[in-house]
């Protein structure tokens, strides 16, 4: 889909959406250094967790600085903006939007005026109390809906949302006023923000997503995964505790406790979300991911020729799988790595090729092999499905699945947003039924306790919420949650509202839909926002919400039979 500027986003299809998993933040105080430029490339190491839009936000102690876009984190930065970012602190943000859609006024960091200066915020993980807070927000403005801030210029995210509770107090600072709210917020969350002075971070008591602290020569960081500070040269220091508030200033750094912690770190980070190279509670992502192929070829073994990937996330099971069983590992399928991301929109005839846009068959190398299939989830089945028909057409003798996790069966309302309980596969069938409807030779998951023993972690400390259905943190009644609250409550999608923002001081030439904004301090200033209305952003509708599976990218390409069962196209082959 062409962007107003003529540049391409990653959709192959304005109703299909491209590969997206949660969000990344990253923070960096370090005097002397070039934050923006330590804050680009921790996004870039952290672009799998957020490919919907990208900003960062820096200060030099008198003025605050915040640059967004929709778009990658490559698309939205160039060397021109962020040699203007000066400054010695910066947090960034790389999207997928959980609650409230894809849309410009969404992108993150959020902005406010404080009392005391100016607040940028950036948010992973996904509140579900939002309709709560929403409702204090009103009573501390006498039943009146904001007039000011990001919520009434179009933002329906609940990152606007504490932007607008931590905006507006009555505290001497904005330490005090975030130690005051962190303890009402019920959910995952994982944030980073700054003012002029100082970087600010806290991660829910559940500590469901991951976020570390690293240790620069001159400076601290902070980050989701390990891997963002390998990039900037930063060492780890230890984790964001659950229920821990950071601050970081030129006094050093000052750790507080809003809440006790109850650790229910999300094990799907570990199956597929975080990079393979993370780690997460002193536990290797990469090693986790094999030994659940290992443990996959205890529970599940085969007579087999090959055991093959699919690209790349099914790789690591893949390599243990193949160590424990014996059969020989190989690469099956060949990855166009820039579909997806930046690619014309195909016609209908392109588009009947299907997934073989972005994976394609080695007939040489599957021809009359009996194969071994690794993948790390199944969703929908849609993209399986379409995998198994490909690697027959190619000549395989047999298709045997393999899944380093359990079947996903619940929804997840903690930063995640997997398809409906009604679009899971595996929610209303058998394996053995799923095995038909995939029209695979044999299908088989891994057991819990497997996948749980292969993260290393007690299972008293990990969420398996989306396949056992036990949510650590207490959900509220369906109609107080969901994608969309926000618009609800807002009285309907925000889409196409022009922007109110503070524009003082551009920070580099862009265009024009991409807005770069500069705030300098005013203590207790009532008129920091000016109304620009940006037509580029007018005429861009909402996207849909947006439900997308660990192979969401695939599926973004399978064909219409393959969305349906095999019997119900014409394929209905049972295994031999």
């Amino acid at each position: 889909m062409a962007r107003p500027d003529g540049k391409l986003s990653f959709d192959l299809d304005p109703v299909d959406h491209g590969p997206k998993d949660e969000c990344g933040v990253f923070g960096v105080w370090a005097p002397g250094e070039d934050v923006a430029k330590l804050t680009y490339y921790g996004l870039y190491a952290l672009q799998h967790r957020g490919q919907e839009s990208a900003g960062i936000a820096t200060s030099d102690g008198k003025h605050l600085s915040v640059y967004k876009d929709i778009g990658l984190v490559s698309q939205v930065f160039d060397e021109t903006t962020l040699n203007a970012m000066q400054g010695h602190l910066s947090i960034g943000h790389c999207r997928y939007s959980t609650t409230g859609g894809n849309i410009w006024q969404n992108a993150q960091p959020t902005l406010g005026d404080t009392p005391h200066g100016t607040l940028a915020l950036a948010h992973n993980g996904n509140l579900v109390n939002s309709a709560d807070l929403y409702d204090r927000l009103l009573a501390k403005n006498g039943g009146k809906r904001p007039e000011r801030g990001e919520l009434a210029q179009g933002n329906t995210t609940d990152t606007a949302l504490v932007t607008a509770l931590l905006k507006e107090h009555s505290f001497e600072s904005l330490e005090e006023a975030a130690l005051d709210l962190l303890p009402t917020l019920s959910g995952a969350f994982c944030l980073v923000f700054m003012d002029e002075q100082a970087l600010y971070a806290a991660r829910d008591p559940q500590g469901v997503r991951p976020l570390v602290l690293g240790r620069l020569d001159r400076g601290w960081v902070i980050a989701s995964e390990t891997a963002a500070l390998d990039i900037v040269g930063a060492s780890l220091v230890r984790e964001v505790e659950p229920g821990e508030f950071i601050t970081i200033d030129e006094d050093g750094l000052r750790s507080q406790r809003f809440a006790s912690a109850q650790a229910a770190g999300c094990v799907f980070e570990y199956v597929y979300l975080a990079r393979p190279d993370t780690t997460i509670a002193g536990r290797s992502v990469y090693e986790s991911r094999v030994e659940m192929g290992r443990q996959l070829a205890r529970e599940h073994k085969v007579e087999a020729d090959l055991v093959m990937p699919t690209p790349e996330s099914g790789t690591p099971a893949a390599i243990g799988y193949a160590q424990e069983s014996g059969i020989p590992f190989g690469n099956g399928l060949v990855k166009n790595a820039y579909v997806g991301r930046t690619f014309i929109q195909p016609s209908q005839t392109i588009r009947q090729l299907g997934i073989r846009l972005k994976l394609n068959p080695l007939r040489s190398v599957v021809e009359g092999k009996r194969l071994v299939v690794i993948d790390d989830s199944i969703v929908r089945g849609n993209t399986q499905r379409a995998l198994v028909r490909m690697l027959r057409e190619a000549g395989a003798k047999e298709v045997h699945i393999r899944i380093s996790s359990p079947p996903v069966k619940w929804p997840c309302f903690y930063g995640i947003d997997f398809a409906s309980r009604s679009e899971l596969i595996a929610n209303g069938l058998t394996i053995d039924e799923i095995r038909q409807s995939l029209s695979a030779d044999s299908l088989g998951y891994i057991s819990e306790d497997g996948m749980i023993a292969a993260t290393e972690q007690p299972r008293e400390r990990l969420c398996t919420a989306c396949f056992t259905g036990k949510y650590p943190i207490e959900l509220p009644h369906e109609d107080r949650r969901g994608k969309s609250i926000l618009d609800k409550v807002s009285g309907g999608p925000l889409a196409g509202t022009a922007a109110e923002v503070t524009v003082e001081r551009p920070v580099a030439h862009k265009p024009d839909h991409a807005q770069a904004i500069s705030l300098e301090t005013r203590a207790g200033s009532s008129s920091l926002e000016k109304k620009f209305e940006d037509p580029a952003q007018q005429s861009q509708p909402a996207r849909p919400g947006c439900e997308p599976g660990p192979d969401a990218e695939l599926e973004d390409l399978v064909l219409p039979q393959d969305t349906l069962p095999a019997a119900e196209c014409g394929t209905d082959r049972e295994a031999g």
